[in-house]
């Protein structure tokens, strides 16, 4: 046999035997490394790629968040709780808003369905606002989880039964074992504690606004999820939005000098505030856990003046006007002009009640100096109140100073000069006008999702914190809160030492700083 002339290794290998050996193992791999997602198709992710999630709190913004989450590919929805059965009395945008919005997620074929769940008819909440009543509670929200993932199976009866129910959160996290994450929809005064007990247990957080009722609470969800290094954060658009950006641009920039004073209104409260404590009470409805929905508040007995919605307007449940709207506004102004926590707040309002916020009040919050920015003055101003209109103003921007919702703003006045916008900063406009400083054209179409839950799910998945964290949150949280406790009691000056978390000038004004929870609601 004729020897051969090819070279080989010192291991006695042929070049064209390595290069064999290579282009098999390279084979081999491709078949092996292909990702789940390319075999299930577009649009699949894989179970290991999901972040499970339960939602805790299904009336109004729970139900429509859930939906959101839901037709996330990146989600799955195992368990939903509220301490509410079921009933169709919550408060709606539009009439039968949230079953449309489910029927629309459902897709074809689903367009009547949840026909039960439609809306009973319409509510008077003030003399001047109606809404419609829609579906809420445990019950009805399950459904929506159980139809959609159905749906998607092929089946056409829809038939899938893989979430779950729960009456109370602590059972919830006790037995879902495979759960990654919650998101809280809850009444303001359970926010804190169903976040501390979601992240001792190593869940990512997702709440909605504000993040706690209590100054206390703020400084405690953020130090828990900072030592248990969870993603936890807010549903607060402000800091990632482009008119933030603009607007930081701009004023960094020096288009109005040198910012001295900030106002922003709102046209709320829609719920009636300024009101006394009912003497009577209602029987509780069938299906609701009273006990477990005051949970953290004072013991008081069921009226129908308390809840679904209108516990915005009570101390004991919700944060009025101010921490309804001011945790969207005041999370963009801190991030325009690097606010720390205020070091005096004072309020002046219409008539103080015992137990409600007023029906109109102004709130004026002293920020210190911080770098090259000196002290700032910001003017919170709700129930209908404005500040003084400009001179100069474009025939387009006078609606700004007249009374609707559609006429919320916010105005940043410098020595040179102010800035008037939206509230949330949207369509900005500088005065004296410059062509330096047009508001970009916004193409239609373009609509973005939803930073907020996006860089939250992010972060879940081990990205950057979301930009509303809870760490960024709490001295936004702090400042209108101390707010909210001044509407309490307006004419009276609040001195704030942030680094003690302590109202120094009032005993009285500080038992409010940080109230104890009922003791067996307390975490």
């Amino acid at each position: 046999m004729p020897q051969s002339t090819e070279l080989t290794n010192a291991s006695g290998e042929s070049p064209s035997r390595r290069r064999m050996i290579a282009d098999m193992a390279a084979l081999a791999g491709s078949f092996m490394i292909v990702p789940r997602h390319v075999l299930g198709g577009a649009g699949y992710v894989p179970p290991s790629d999901k972040v499970t999630l339960a939602s805790i709190g299904l009336g109004r913004q729970g139900q429509a968040v859930t939906m959101e989450l839901l037709a996330r590919p990146d989600v799955q929805v195992i368990a939903v709780c509220d301490c509410n059965k079921g009933s169709k009395n919550y408060i709606e945008y539009g009439k039968n808003d949230l079953l449309n919005t489910a029927r629309k997620l459902l897709g074809p074929g689903y367009e009547n369905w949840g026909a039960d769940l439609a809306s009973p008819g319409d509510i008077q909440l003030t003399p001047e606002v109606s809404s419609s009543l829609g579906m809420g509670g445990r019950d009805p929200a399950r459904r929506v989880v159980e139809a959609y993932y159905g749906s998607r199976k092929g089946s056409a009866a829809g038939a899938y039964s893989g979430c779950h129910a729960y009456g109370d959160f602590r059972e919830l996290l006790d037995k879902e074992h495979d759960l990654d994450a919650v998101y809280i929809a809850t009444p303001d005064h359970w926010h804190a504690a169903i976040s501390m007990a979601a992240m001792r247990k190593r869940k990512h957080v997702l709440c909605q606004k504000p993040m706690t009722h209590t100054i206390g609470d703020s400084r405690r969800v953020a130090q828990i999820a900072k030592e248990m290094n969870v993603a936890a954060a807010i549903t607060v658009n402000n800091p990632s939005s482009d008119a933030t950006h603009l607007i930081t641009h701009w004023l960094d920039d020096g288009a109005i000098g040198r910012v001295r004073e900030v106002h922003n209104w709102s046209s709320r409260p829609f719920w009636p505030q300024g009101v006394e404590r009912p003497a009577a009470a209602d029987p509780v409805p069938e299906g609701l856990d009273w006990d477990m929905w005051l949970g953290p508040a004072p013991e008081r007995p069921f009226n129908r003046a308390y809840q679904p919605f209108v516990w915005r307007g009570w101390y004991d449940f919700g944060d009025g006007s101010f921490g309804d709207m001011g945790c969207y506004s005041f999370a963009g102004v801190f991030s325009i002009l690097k606010l720390t926590p205020p070091i005096t707040v004072e309020a002046s309002s219409s008539d103080p009640y015992p137990e409600t916020f007023p029906k109109a009040s102004m709130v004026h919050l002293n920020f210190p100096a911080s770098g090259h920015r000196g002290e700032i003055a910001m003017h919170w101003y709700d129930g209908g109140l404005r500040p003084a209109r400009p001179k100069g103003l474009r025939a387009e921007d006078q609606h700004f100073f007249e009374m609707g919702e559609e006429n919320e703003g916010i105005m940043y006045v410098g020595d040179k000069g102010f800035l008037l916008a939206g509230f949330n900063g949207n369509r900005p406009r500088v005065y004296p006008e410059s062509p330096k400083y047009k508001t970009p054209e916004v193409k239609r179409g373009n609509r973005r999702s939803d930073p907020a839950i996006d860089q939250w799910l992010a972060a879940c998945k081990g990205g950057q914190p979301p930009l509303a964290n809870f760490q960024a949150e709490a001295p936004v949280t702090e400042a209108f809160l101390l707010g909210c406790i001044a509407q309490r009691f307006p004419g009276q000056l609040i001195e704030w030492d942030t680094a003690k978390m302590k109202i120094t000038n009032s005993d009285k004004l500080n038992a409010y700083v940080d109230p104890p929870a009922r003791g067996k609601y307390s975490v």
